[in-house]
C-alpha cells in the first residue's frame, strides 16, 4: 500500500464535509431541477442536500441541529441560506441514489464475498432493552463485496426474519451487472443445494462453507460435494480463497464504527434509504483509499 496516497485519502474525507462548490452552480442547478416541475419550485439544489446528508451521517446530527449548523455557516458564506429542518428531512429522504455512481469497476473478473449483519432500529442500549423488556427488532443488511476493491457491489435490506441463504441468488444477480464474477465466498448460512446449483449454472465458483454434518452427493449436487471434499481435505487453495471473506466482515465493521449500529429513520423505506446512503459513502471512501476519484 502507498501510505502517502492513503494519508491523502483520509484528509479528503474531511474535505467533503464542507464542500460548498455547489454555490457556484446553485442557480443553474435549481433552474434545471424546476423544468417541468409541478407545484412549489425547488429552492435548494440537489448537490447541497447531498453535502448536508453526508454531514448528518458522519457527525450523527439530528435534522434540527443540521439546520443550526447551516445557519451558522450562512453568516460566512455568501449566497448560502439555511433550509428548515422539515425541508432537510424531506429532501434528504428523497435523494436519488445509485450504487453504481460510487463504484470503481475492475477490468478483470473478481471474487465477491457475501454476508449479512443486523442493524438496530433505535438508539437505546441493551440495558434499557433488558430492564424494560422492550424489543423493537432489527433490520438485516445483506451485501456482496468485491474482494479486490473492498467496495459493496450489491445491497439488500430486509427485516430480521429473512434467512441469509434466500438472498444469495439476488445478490449475485445484482453484482453480475456491475462486475464479472469468478467466485462467491460465503459462510455456512448460505449452504444449500439450490445456491450451489445456481452458482454452478452461471459458471461461478461456489466457495460456500459446507456444514460439518453434510453428506456427499446429497441431492445429486456435484458442486456441493466437491466443496465438501475440498473443505474436509483442507485444500490450501480453497482455504486461501475462503479466507478472503474478511473483506465483507471489514466492510460491516467500518460502516458500524463510522455511522453507528443503528438507523435514525422511522419508516422501513427511509431506513433502507439511510443504509443505502451509508453504503455509497463507504464505497466512496474505499475509492479514495485507492487514490481514485469517486462520485457519491
Amino acid at each position: 500500500m502507498q501510505w502517502n496516497t492513503y494519508n491523502d485519502a483520509l484528509v479528503k474525507r474531511g474535505e467533503i464535509l464542507l464542500d460548498f462548490s455547489t454555490l457556484e452552480t446553485w442557480n443553474h442547478e435549481v433552474k434545471r431541477m424546476n423544468v417541468g416541475k409541478r407545484g412549489a419550485p425547488y429552492t435548494y439544489p440537489e448537490s447541497l442536500i447531498t453535502v448536508l446528508a453526508t454531514l448528518r451521517l458522519l457527525l450523527h446530527l439530528p435534522y434540527r441541529q443540521l439546520e443550526g449548523v447551516l445557519r451558522g455557516l450562512s453568516q460566512y458564506v455568501d449566497g448560502l441560506t439555511a433550509p428548515d429542518y422539515s425541508t432537510l428531512d424531506r429532501r434528504i429522504n428523497r435523494l436519488t441514489l445509485d450504487l453504481d455512481d460510487s463504484l470503481v469497476s475492475p477490468d478483470t473478473p473478481t471474487y465477491i464475498a457475501v454476508d449479512s449483519t443486523g442493524i438496530k432500529v433505535h438508539k437505546s442500549g441493551d440495558w434499557i432493552r433488558t430492564k424494560c423488556n422492550a424489543r423493537k427488532g432489527y433490520l438485516k443488511i445483506h451485501i456482496a463485496v468485491n474482494v479486490e476493491t473492498g467496495q459493496v457491489v450489491a445491497l439488500a435490506v430486509t427485516r430480521e426474519h429473512v434467512h441469509d441463504g434466500t438472498l444469495l441468488e439476488s445478490l449475485v444477480e445484482s453484482s453480475s451487472e456491475r462486475v464479472e464474477i469468478m467466485g462467491v465466498i460465503a459462510d455456512g448460512a448460505y449452504d444449500s443445494v439450490h445456491n450451489f446449483t445456481v452458482l454452478s449454472e452461471r459458471g461461478i465458483e461456489p466457495l460456500l462453507r459446507v456444514r460439518k454434518s453434510a453428506v456427499p452427493w446429497r441431492g445429486g449436487c456435484t458442486a456441493r460435494s466437491s466443496a465438501l471434499n475440498e473443505q474436509r481435505c483442507g485444500s490450501e487453495a480453497w482455504r486461501q480463497k475462503c479466507g478472503l471473506r474478511w473483506r465483507v466482515e471489514s466492510a460491516f465493521s467500518w460502516i458500524k464504527r463510522v455511522f453507528g449500529e443503528y438507523v435514525a429513520a422511522k419508516t422501513f423505506e427511509n431506513m433502507a434509504h439511510e443504509i443505502l446512503m451509508k453504503v455509497c459513502l463507504y464505497n466512496g471512501f474505499m475509492g479514495m483509499a485507492r487514490g481514485l476519484s469517486v462520485r457519491f
